[in-house]
């Protein structure tokens, strides 16, 4: 009897250790799956990607708002877009930058995330390019211009939800990354270096 019941035992904890180890696993897959279904759906207000804007912009105007925002007193950066706002043709591409200062002693290591609002309006928001989930260097007192390229879908003209929408918010929000390692030169290439203090 001692021995069905130490089998037992072991199929239990067998069990109960795989079960830990999927629940770890899942818990590292979770991000990259969220971010996916995000840029897939566009829930949440992520915007979709693109390869190219479309060959001719349609009639409707739309503004695009720029937010720019640092998380939490633990990243030294004044960060801010370049121009407030702009006025563009459905289909039409822009682009747009934002610079970020690093006012603090040390250089810090940032990583910026993004959406849209209205929620709604972020299927037809195409992003060509961006500086989104790319780590930044910045040494101190270094300021860093960082290009968004994006368009409006023309489709945001037939869709009836959509009628009221004539101003959309991009958003942008910068965490520090917990490492002060170096940042590999490749993912610097999204980012243009500026001397002096910037705007």
């Amino acid at each position: 009897m001692s021995s069905g019941r130490n089998r037992s035992n072991a199929r239990v904890g067998v069990a109960l250790a795989c079960l830990a180890g999927g629940m770890v696993g899942l818990s590292f897959a979770a991000v990259p799956l969220y971010r996916w279904f995000c840029q897939v759906t566009g829930f949440g207000g992520t915007t979709m990607r693109a390869e190219r804007a479309p060959e001719a912009p349609g009639e409707r105007v739309i503004t695009v708002r720029f937010n720019a925002d640092v998380a939490g007193n633990d990243l030294p950066w004044r960060f801010q877009p370049l121009e407030r706002q702009v006025t563009l043709r459905v289909g039409e591409e822009r682009l747009s930058f934002y610079r970020a200062t690093n006012v603090g002693q040390a250089p810090v290591v940032g990583t910026a995330t993004y959406n849209v609002t209205p929620h709604k309006a972020a299927p037809y928001f195409h992003k060509l390019a961006c500086f989104c989930f790319t780590e930044q260097e910045l040494a101190s007192g270094e300021s860093m211009d960082m290009p968004v390229s994006f368009f409006v879908d023309p489709a945001i003209a037939q869709d009836p939800k959509m009628r009221g929408v004539d101003t959309i918010t991009l958003s942008y929000t910068f965490f520090e990354v917990g490492s002060k390692t170096p940042v590999a030169p490749s993912s610097k290439l999204s980012a243009l270096t500026v001397s002096g203090d910037g705007v």
